[in-house]
């Protein structure tokens, strides 16, 4: 599937937004933390990952940009649901190129309704690169989740020569249930 130049959003770093989100946005978009433990904690461990596709597809062009490899690259492409309390607070689309994946010895593959997010922030190897921030744009999530200017950030972990760039896409159950918790 081929992705138009035109729909591609600029990732911007927190320097370069304008205007800048409020900061309960700013609060969750640039934390470095892991996003699983704080939608953890947030859903009083009502946490569950629900995967939506996975497999080997030609990565889109900000993706192939990101990770440093050739436009039109095939990649391991996760996407998920990350649940608290049974809703999807946030949509999350993993992507890695298929050379290094398959030389770094990470199966990805294996990971279930287990969090991609545990992994990375476990294995002490993975040093995680700038977080950066767009309106992620409708047409790249799942039908039922296709909302305008839905915030997103993503981040490039790093392993020797593996790059894993997890985009983050914050729902609107999920604004609401952080609003409710403070």
């Amino acid at each position: 599937m081929s992705f138009p130049a035109s729909q591609t959003p600029d990732w911007l770093s927190r320097d370069q937004l304008q205007p800048v989100p409020s900061a309960a946005a700013c609060d969750w978009l640039f934390d470095e933390r892991s996003l699983t433990r704080r939608l953890t904690e947030l859903s009083d461990d009502g946490f569950s990952v629900t995967p939506l596709r996975e497999g080997w597809l030609e990565l889109r062009d900000d993706e192939c940009a990101a990770l440093d490899v050739p436009p039109g690259s095939l990649g391991w492409v996760r996407e998920v649901y990350l649940r608290g309390n049974g809703q999807p607070w946030v949509f999350a689309r993993s992507v890695a190129a298929r050379e290094a994946l398959a030389d770094s010895g990470l199966d990805l593959q294996q990971l279930g309704s287990r969090s991609l997010g545990e992994l990375l922030f476990s294995d002490r190897a993975f040093a995680r690169g700038a977080l950066q921030v767009c309106h992620y744009p409708a047409n790249w999530l799942p039908v039922d989740s296709q909302h305008s200017q839905l915030w997103a950030r993503r981040s490039c972990f790093r392993r020797e020569r593996l790059a894993v760039l997890v985009a983050e896409v914050f729902l609107p159950a999920f604004w609401h249930a952080a609003a409710q918790a403070n």
